[in-house]
């Protein structure tokens, strides 16, 4: 993520959000963003300094979820590992709870 937002050109005070939103193959997609805007309800972490921002209504479907970058010979991309999704598509960032 550190790459990313350099590559972007993006100060090193914006954010990562994490969120979930209505849509998909299967009902729900991930979605993830550098913000700067930090929302009332936010859940506010940090990882090897990368600060996340996640909403408290997506915070109940991503609670115990990990988030991996992965690389394969197609490219590479990002892995959600979510043990409260009961299904998920193909494409690895949509799911059904």
């Amino acid at each position: 993520m550190k790459e990313l937002r350099a590559r972007e050109g993006l100060p090193l005070t914006r954010a990562l959000r994490v969120a979930v939103v209505g849509g998909g193959c299967s009902g729900f997609s991930y979605q993830l963003d550098f913000d700067d805007t930090m929302r009332e309800d936010d859940l506010v972490l940090e990882y090897d300094g990368i600060r996340v921002l996640v909403d408290a209504t997506s915070a109940e479907y991503l609670a115990g979820t990990e988030i991996d970058y992965v690389g394969t010979l197609h490219g590479g991309g990002f892995k959600f590992s979510n043990p409260k999704a009961t299904h998920t598509c193909g494409c690895g960032s949509s799911f059904a709870v």
